[in-house]
């Protein structure tokens, strides 16, 4: 499945100003699950949606890295982090939905706060599986809906405002999926 340009246009974008966002979310919402998951990552990682590279310092040291991310901007952000950060890192523009690895090609796969803009979870979740080795480690952290009714409801209106709706027609972005959707 080739990804709309659209997409990348709208990550393209998003790219600017991602980082800020998502540390203001990180230590609002997520707290310390990047490094719990990352922390967990051993061996030949591939991390699906790398995005900028947020979670680039959160790797043990002794990993070997890839990245992959449909954003040429958010992979720019990426490279320029980890030259920084001396960590060696492949980076290359890829769709999680085929991903463009032999199959058990990786110890683990990391996606983190990714899964809620691919559009087809379920696909990109079975390539994830399929290139990870025998015994492999899937490490997944997302956002999915509330059991708060309440705040379920105000996911589903935030979902479907005006302002959110141009978003996610752009990126296939969704916060209402259940943990059982993929």
């Amino acid at each position: 499945m080739t990804p709309p340009a659209r997409w990348n246009r709208y990550w393209d974008g998003k790219s600017r100003n991602y980082d800020r966002e998502m540390q203001f979310l990180d230590r609002k919402l997520f707290g310390d699950s990047r490094a719990w998951a990352c922390g967990k990552a051993t061996g030949e990682i591939l991390e699906v949606a790398v995005g900028t590279g947020l979670n680039l310092p959160l790797y043990p040291g002794d990993v070997m890295l890839t990245g992959i991310d449909l954003s040429d901007g958010m992979l720019d952000i990426a490279r320029g982090r980890a030259e920084r950060l001396g960590h060696p890192v492949t980076l290359r523009r890829a769709d999680a939905h085929d991903l463009p690895f032999d199959a058990g090609s990786f110890d683990t796969v990391v996606c983190t706060l990714g899964l809620c803009a691919i559009p087809d979870d379920g696909k990109a979740l079975r390539e994830m599986t399929r290139v990870l080795r025998p015994g492999g480690l899937l490490i997944l952290l997302d956002h999915i809906a509330s059991s708060s009714r309440p705040v379920r409801g105000l996911q589903w209106l935030v979902e479907r405002s005006p302002c959110r709706w141009r978003a996610s027609t752009s990126c296939g972005a969704r916060s209402t999926r259940s943990a059982t959707s993929a």
